[in-house]
C-alpha cells in the first residue's frame, strides 16, 4: 500500500482559468500489490500540461472537446512513469514507459496495452518525448508536413510561435525552405523565436493596435500557410491576407478556451475563403495515429542531426498543476510545460 496524491475535477469550469474551486488535490491509498493480469503499477515521473486540458473541464459538448471529464473523476494527460510491480511479461520493474492516458497522480495501477516502453540506450532525452517527439511535435508535424504542406519559398505564418507547437512548427517549415513569421505575446519571445529557433521574423501582437496592418507589413506578398493556434481576431485578420489556395490547419484556438461559446469572438470575413479557394481544416492528433510512426522516424532523425531544438519549462511537484495550467494562458509561458512528479 502506498499513499498517492491525485487531482480530480470537483466542479466544472465553464469560463475563466480553472482554480482550486474546480480542480482539487486529494490523497488516496493505492494497492500496488493487487495488480490484475495485463496491468502494471507505475510511479509517475512526469506529466505534460497541455492547453487542450482546459477544454475538457467545461462539462459542455460545444465542439471544443467531445471528451469531457466527469465530476469527481481523476484527470488524465500524457505522462511518463517507472514500473514498480508488473503483471505483464513485457514489462519489468524499473522500465520507464510513456502513458498517453496517464492519470495525474503519484502512483497508479493501469492497463499495460496503452504503454510504450522506452529504450534507455537510444540517446534520446526523456523530455524530448514530451516535446518534439510528443504531442506538441506531432501536432506541429501534422499541421506543417501533412495538412499545410508548404512548398519551398512559401510564406508561412504561425501564431503562438513560442509555444511548444509553435517552436517545432517554425523549424519544420524552415527545413522545407519556407519564409516563416511568428506572432507572440512579448518582445522577449519575439527575440527568442528569431535568434534561437530560426524564424525569419516575428511580432508582439500585444503591441500591434491593428493586426491587419501588421500582417500587411510582414506579409506584403500574402500568406500561403497559416498554422492557427489562437483563433479569434488573429484568424480574422489572416483571412484578409491569404493567397489563393492557401491552407489553414487549425491546431487550436487558445484565445477562446476560457470563454463560453456565446462570448467567443466570431470571424466575420469567412467569405474570403470562397473567392480565394482557401482550405481551412481542424485536426486532432488522435485521428492521425496511423501516421505516428512516420512522424517519429522523421523527427528522431531531425533531433539527432540537430535540425530541431526544443525548450521546456519544468515545474516540480504534483501540487504545481494549477499554476502550470494557468501559465499556458499568460504571456509568461515559453515552450513546453511539464510537471516533474518524481526525481
Amino acid at each position: 500500500m502506498v499513499e498517492s496524491k491525485e487531482w480530480y475535477l470537483a466542479a466544472y469550469a465553464t469560463g475563466g482559468i480553472p482554480t482550486s474551486d474546480h480542480l482539487k488535490l486529494r490523497t488516496v491509498v493505492v494497492d500496488i500489490d493487487s495488480i490484475p493480469d495485463g496491468h502494471v503499477a507505475l510511479e509517475t515521473l512526469f506529466i505534460s500540461v497541455e492547453p487542450y486540458l482546459r477544454t475538457r473541464l467545461t462539462g459542455l459538448q460545444d465542439g471544443i472537446s467531445l471528451y469531457q471529464f466527469q465530476l469527481n473523476q481523476v484527470i488524465t494527460g500524457f505522462g511518463a512513469g517507472r514500473v514498480i510491480p508488473s503483471h505483464d511479461s513485457n514489462y519489468k520493474e524499473g522500465d520507464v514507459v510513456l502513458n498517453p492516458f496517464s492519470p495525474v497522480v503519484e502512483y497508479c495501477v493501469t492497463p499495460s496495452r496503452f504503454l510504450r516502453k522506452l529504450d534507455p540506450t537510444n540517446g534520446i532525452p526523456l523530455l524530448d518525448y514530451f516535446n518534439a517527439l510528443g504531442p506538441p511535435g506531432f501536432a506541429a508535424w501534422l499541421g506543417i508536413e501533412v495538412l499545410g504542406d508548404p512548398k519551398p519559398g512559401s510564406n508561412v505564418f504561425i501564431s503562438a510561435a513560442s509555444s511548444a507547437v509553435g517552436l517545432c512548427a517554425g523549424q519544420l517549415a524552415k527545413i522545407r525552405g519556407c519564409r516563416v513569421i511568428g506572432s507572440t505575446g512579448t518582445d522577449e519571445k519575439v527575440k527568442l523565436i528569431e535568434e534561437k529557433f530560426g524564424y525569419d521574423d516575428g511580432f508582439n501582437y500585444n503591441k500591434e493596435t491593428d493586426l491587419d496592418a501588421a500582417l500587411s507589413k510582414y506579409f506584403p506578398n500574402g500568406i500561403d500557410v497559416y498554422l492557427d493556434n489562437v483563433g479569434g481576431k488573429m484568424l480574422e485578420a489572416v483571412l484578409n491576407h491569404v493567397n489563393p489556395h492557401a491552407g489553414i490547419p487549425l491546431c487550436g484556438m487558445i484565445s477562446q478556451y476560457n470563454k463560453v461559446w456565446t462570448e467567443r469572438e466570431g470571424v466575420k470575413n469567412l467569405l474570403n475563403m470562397v473567392g480565394k479557394e482557401v482550405k481551412m481544416e481542424g485536426f486532432m492528433i488522435s485521428s492521425y495515429l496511423d501516421r505516428f510512426g512516420d512522424f517519429a522516424k522523421q523527427m528522431e532523425s531531425y533531433l539527432k542531426d540537430g535540425k530541431i531544438k526544443s525548450k521546456n519549462k519544468i515545474n516540480f511537484g504534483i501540487e504545481s498543476l494549477l499554476d502550470s495550467l494557468a501559465s499556458l494562458f499568460s504571456s509568461t509561458n515559453i515552450g513546453k510545460v511539464v510537471i516533474q512528479v518524481k526525481a
